[in-house]
């Protein structure tokens, strides 16, 4: 390959998630669906796919994290071995914890992909949702006088 040349870009896989309907935001006990899929792969190239519904802590101390549906599909429990193709994840959503956004401490919810390929890195794509109505903290100057 001569300084002229460009090697081609490298594609990146696409994952892509859709949650049925249009909400963003759902009540403790709802059900929800939602769809995956894996594009610009090449299907003998994926070892793994994981399917998660998590939530996490952000903010001061350390982080935490919680698994509430998982799953890891393996090219053996496909038919034809291929993992790329559209696939729907149901599970009924906890009491707790609820979504929420604190001066110190906020609790995330979201879908999770993760795609294990043979070479490289693996890839993570992330669809956040709202789990519970709970106001966010403000915080009020205190005015000393």
């Amino acid at each position: 390959m001569t300084d002229w040349e460009q090697r081609p870009a490298a594609i990146e896989p696409l994952l892509s998630i859709c949650v049925a309907g249009s909400k963003r935001s759902f009540s403790a006990g709802d059900e929800l669906v939602c769809e995956y899929q894996i594009d610009a792969v090449d299907p003998a190239d994926i070892q793994a796919v994981e399917a998660s519904v998590v939530w996490y802590t952000e903010g001061k101390g350390e982080e935490d994290m919680g698994v509430h549906f998982f799953e890891r599909r393996l090219p053996g429990d496909a038919a034809d071995g291929d993992l790329r193709p559209m696939r729907r994840l149901r599970t009924r959503l906890p009491n707790s914890p609820l979504t929420y956004t604190g001066a110190i401490l906020s609790i995330r919810w979201c879908v999770r992909l993760r795609l294990f390929v043979r070479r490289g890195r693996d890839f993570v794509l992330e669809h956040p949702f709202t789990l519970g109505a709970v106001p966010a903290v403000v915080m009020q100057p205190v005015v000393v006088g």
